[in-house]
């Protein structure tokens, strides 16, 4: 997590979803084809023949420095084992595919180079999910991880565009940031909607103010037109790719785009692409309220050794939901001068959600937030909401919307939103408010959305590994059925990790990594249907 190096780490092995910025816009989808995106073939055409030359670039690979804030800051990247350095470059991709020899933007990107030369496959780009996440900043925190795969590949990542170091998105100010998420995420009178749909409105003409030119060109498909020029920039006459939660929508959409230039492709966490913006946020309150009902009946399982008041699940998320109402009244002490509202209070209680190894930080968070103290939580909500300890924002939360509101052309008024509070309200007592106000994270942007749904057919396509987790809070399992039916027959390959957590490789678990690993490394596909855990 971003507030210390022991939470920082856990967010992003979880590989987070940005779930509940105040500004938040979920995407979705559903079957219909006339709300499928489809590029125009000028379009298509310009990240494989440009006439301004791009796809023959040369990149000057240099020791990577230390994260921009806008990245999340930190440390330089540490060697890999055996020494091996990681290597930055910045990428010049056209800012409007449209106009391929007019605006150009620099994405920024990082790898590092396969072990073995002589049986190198090619590059691997990783997409880590958001959107919004710094790539260039997660691979190399989490290398080690993927170690086995740099075998036989340059693993590589990118910010995408609107992302970190990738002409990142601007809005508010850190001043104003933590203003905002001081403010209540979910009204109860007439008095807090208005101030609510305020809070909205100047988000999104603060980023219009400083990000405007940007904002309608940061959507997920321009970015798979950046990974099919990365491809041809890299060397690589087919793109493999390892696409996790937000990864796998990015994932899909390439291959809907560039079907005959799909390598090997693996998607972990998936991303329902049937479901539309409602439905995608509905699934989340109902995915987080799995996981805290997991958590809960985890620690009435261990007794007297869980700190939280309660003999079984129910009574334990009758306690939380008890602490969360008397904070909506009274917050507590938080960090600083900041306070524990419930509003953060249900985003740290999220973002110890994502992993499983995170659940005792919750117990603990919930517990001293009970007795007055809300620093913990707080500060697992400062990591989801992207705030270092010193008081600043890295963009990940801004990148989020700008690509989310680029992406889906649903704005919700304030008498929609209202409408569909029950139905949210039904799913999660915890998260289905937040989620629930979520929707109006759009409403008021100032660039129009592309889809309703994205399309991610993919005929003639290489096989996609398709990997649901049965307990993953934030995509839930059955989008990963849905991916692979929608991706086609003979290419989405469905494979399940009965599991808790979000996404199924870094969990550590032997029989997926060794399934990943024999498609990748070795171009074994797994049998549809397989299981692990």
């Amino acid at each position: 997590m971003r507030t210390s190096p022991a939470l920082r780490a856990a967010a992003l092995a979880a590989t987070v979803t940005v779930l509940l910025p105040l500004s938040g816009c979920a995407n979705g989808g559903d079957k219909d084809a006339a709300d499928r995106s489809t590029s125009p073939p000028r379009a298509a055409n310009a990240a494989t023949g440009s006439p301004s030359g791009l796809a023959a670039q040369k990149l000057t690979w240099k020791k990577c420095p230390a994260p921009s804030q806008a990245q999340g800051g930190g440390n330089a990247p540490s060697p890999l084992p055996g020494g091996a350095a990681w290597e930055c470059a910045s990428m010049k991709a056209p800012l409007d595919y449209a106009k391929p020899d007019g605006d150009t933007i620099e994405l920024a990107l990082v790898r590092a180079r396969a072990i073995n030369e002589k049986k190198r496959i090619g590059s691997l780009i990783f997409n880590f999910g958001g959107p919004g996440g710094s790539g260039v900043a997660t691979l190399p925190a989490f290398g080690t991880q993927y170690d086995k795969l740099r075998a036989r590949y340059d693993l590589v990542s990118f910010d995408p565009r609107g992302v970190g170091n990738s002409d990142g998105v601007e809005c508010e100010t850190d001043k104003q940031l933590d203003a905002r998420y001081q403010e209540d995420g979910t009204p109860d009178d007439a008095a807090e909607e208005k101030a609510f749909v305020k809070d909205t409105k100047e988000y999104a003409a603060a980023c219009e103010k400083r990000s405007g030119e940007q904002l309608p060109y940061v959507g997920t498909t321009n970015a798979a037109r950046d990974m099919d020029l990365m491809r041809q920039v890299l060397g690589d006459d087919r793109l493999h790719y390892f696409g996790i939660s937000y990864g796998t929508e990015l994932g899909g959409v390439y291959a809907h785009l560039f079907p005959k230039n799909v390598g090997r492709a693996v998607l972990d966490a998936v991303v329902d692409p049937t479901e539309d913006a409602e439905q995608s946020s509905l699934g989340q309150a109902k995915g987080f309220q799995l996981a805290l009902d997991n958590f809960a009946k985890d620690c009435a399982d261990r007794g007297d050794a869980c700190k939280l008041p309660g003999s079984d699940r129910k009574e334990i998320e009758q306690g939380i939901v008890d602490l969360l109402d008397r904070l909506e009244k009274k917050p507590v002490r938080g960090i600083g001068s900041r306070k524990l509202t419930q509003t953060q209070a249900t985003t740290g209680i999220a973002a110890a959600l994502y992993s499983k190894e995170t659940w005792p930080l919750l117990e603990q968070g919930v517990d001293e937030a009970d007795g007055g103290n809300g620093s913990l939580l707080l500060a697992l909500a400062d990591s989801l909401n992207g705030r270092s300890e010193d008081g600043r924002y890295d963009n990940s939360a801004a990148a989020y919307t700008a690509i989310s509101c680029a992406d889906s052309r649903e704005r919700f008024t304030l008498e929609q939103t209202k409408a569909k509070l029950p139905a949210f309200r039904e799913a999660s007592p915890v998260f289905g408010d937040y989620l629930g106000w979520g929707l109006m994270g759009c409403t008021d942007w100032p660039a129009k959305g592309t889809w309703k749904t994205p399309d991610v057919s993919a005929p003639g396509s290489a096989p996609v590994l398709v990997i649901g987790n049965t307990g993953d809070p934030a995509t839930p399992y059955a989008g990963a059925k849905a991916m692979a039916e929608e991706l086609g027959e003979g290419v989405g390959v469905e494979m399940t990790y009965k599991g808790q957590g979000h996404g199924a490789y870094n969990s550590g678990d032997a029989c997926v990594q060794k399934a990943v690993g024999g498609y990748l490394l070795d171009g074994r596909v797994p049998a549809a249907g397989t299981v692990c855990g």
